[in-house]
């Protein structure tokens, strides 16, 4: 008698290169994807964000059939449909009696646990294989955090150039060092000639998930249109590769500038495609990487780039994986303030934020220096709940799945883990805007303004989070410069200080802001 396997495909999972379907047989196995409203609404997940991973799950069932395989696709306006994953698994076995379930195990620590108590409440076995398009298993990176009180990402990334062989010479890195991160903190003029990501018009399929999502998740926060990201593994791939010839060379010296208006600059766009399967990491590297060899794009840029994948990427999946399911209550310094209703509504006078959150409205996207020094920034320095800023980032962006996402917010962006990750908090004044952006020269506040009734709310608050969390980062090294430039203030300036941050907040709690 034949034996049936069942096998579930998720949303980030739309590879047909998944552990799961590897040496499974098409002619006995079914796979089950599914579209339920449960993974819309833990967080209130931008429409954006929703329609593109069901057309891209979508798409992805044509290509699996294709390739040989049945496919049990369970869309959201099913009227049987259960909602939950563990329901649909629940509904497919009474349809398919499967001998055993065999499933690539998830991004995220609750689905893990619900895949956990299929077996149990089902009667099935089931197999969960690991997750081997990540180049570091979590065996592997338990091994490398052993015995470590700090868990830098340097050290890390250097053992993954090692283990890929990327970017080496041998024993060593090309260029001689392993980070080019010093050459890259340019600030972007309006003059750039600004290239723009690859656009993709939606077919036939993303229309009917376009208006699914009109019509399921009217009032969600989000715009639908324009939809122009990539929903299959060939136009994920030409996005890359248009990347790749536009934007590569100038990613590198302006990954951390910002322009009011400039959705993009020179980054790829390309993590929603590399986190939902589309795009291969390796793949995607060593493309990069034979920019540099072909002379097409410089070092630095290129060297930034792969960092950012087999790097920050592998490393904070890594963290995830390690500390969860306690990470996710971190909160070393206290913040409990409430996330402003200006995350979702832009309704503020800092341009900087009001630009940040009206693009990510717009885009379902804003690139790292706007989350880390824009959003996330305002957020530490004002005392948001680091569960509040995780919760939103998790909901608003379409690259965000919680392994990726919340070691960069409750670790990096928030310093909630007290220094797991990052050696200091990321807290920067006005003037770090300034610098790396032309927001200040239309904004409401005046960034050279220290204390007075229109100084930029950045350089109050800047010094108040420091002061009410000197008890916790006062022995913090890096921190020790401002700490002694606060003692050095005559006392005037400090009370200054001390009065314009408490306005600060009033009209932060006033929503005045």
């Amino acid at each position: 008698m034949t034996s049936t396997v069942l096998i579930p495909v998720l949303g980030d999972q739309l590879t047909l290169d998944l552990a799961s379907l590897r040496d499974a047989d098409p002619a006995t196995a079914r796979v089950l994807m599914m579209e339920v409203v449960e993974e819309t609404e833990y967080v209130a997940h931008h429409r954006k964000k929703i329609a593109f991973l069901f057309s891209a799950m979508r798409h992805h069932a044509s290509a699996l059939e294709s390739a040989g395989w049945t496919v049990d696709y369970v869309t959201l306006d099913d009227p049987d449909n259960s909602g939950s994953f563990t329901g649909e698994i629940k509904r497919a076995v009474a349809r398919h009696s499967p001998d055993s379930i065999r499933v690539t195990e998830p991004g995220e620590w609750r689905v893990l646990q619900a895949m956990k108590g299929w077996e149990k409440q089902l009667g099935v076995p089931v197999e969960i294989c690991p997750d081997d398009r990540f180049l570091c298993s979590h065996d592997a990176f338990a091994k490398w955090a052993e015995g470590r009180k700090q868990l830098r990402m340097e050290y890390f990334y250097r053992d993954m150039r090692r283990k890929t062989g990327l970017l080496m010479d041998g024993d060593d890195p090309v260029g001689g060092q392993w980070n080019f991160d010093a050459d890259n903190r340019m600030p972007a003029t309006g003059d750039l000639f600004m290239p723009s990501p690859r656009q993709s018009t939606p077919d036939e399929t993303t229309r009917a998930v376009l208006d699914l999502v009109d019509r399921n998740f009217p009032d969600r926060f989000g715009d639908l249109e324009p939809f122009w990201f990539a929903v299959t593994q060939k136009d994920a791939k030409a996005a890359r590769t248009h990347f790749i010839k536009t934007a590569l060379p100038g990613f590198g010296d302006y990954q951390d500038a910002m322009l009011a208006g400039e959705r993009f600059l020179y980054h790829s766009v390309l993590a929603l495609y590399l986190n939902a399967g589309l795009l291969d990491p390796l793949e995607t590297c060593r493309a990069v990487e034979a920019a540099y060899h072909d002379g097409h794009a410089p070092l630095n840029a290129v060297e930034g780039f792969i960092r950012q994948i087999i790097g920050w990427r592998e490393y904070v999946r890594g963290i995830y994986w390690l500390k969860m399911p306690d990470y996710a209550q971190e909160n070393f310094l206290s913040a409990d303030r409430d996330l402003p209703e200006f995350y979702w509504t832009a309704d503020t006078k800092m341009a900087c934020v009001r630009d940040a959150v009206e693009q990510t409205r717009e885009q379902a996207y804003a690139h790292h220096i706007q989350r880390l020094m824009v959003t996330g920034n305002f957020a530490l320095l004002s005392g948001v709940e680091p569960r509040q800023i995780h919760e939103w980032y998790l909901a608003v962006y379409a690259d965000a799945y919680e392994w990726v996402e919340l070691p960069n917010t409750l670790g990096m962006s928030q310093f909630a883990d007290g220094g797991l990750l990052g050696s200091k908090p990321y807290a920067a004044s006005g003037n770090y805007i300034n610098k790396m952006s032309d927001y200040c020269s239309g904004c409401h506040y005046d960034v050279k303004d220290k204390t007075g009734e229109n100084a930029c709310p950045f350089n109050p608050l800047y010094w108040d989070f420091l002061l009410r969390n000197k008890e916790v980062l006062g022995k913090n090294a890096r921190l020790a410069q401002p700490y002694r430039t606060w003692e050095r203030m005559k006392p005037d300036t400090q009370a200054a200080y001390r009065t314009a941050a408490r306005r600060t907040l009033d009209r932060l709690d006033r929503g005045t802001l």
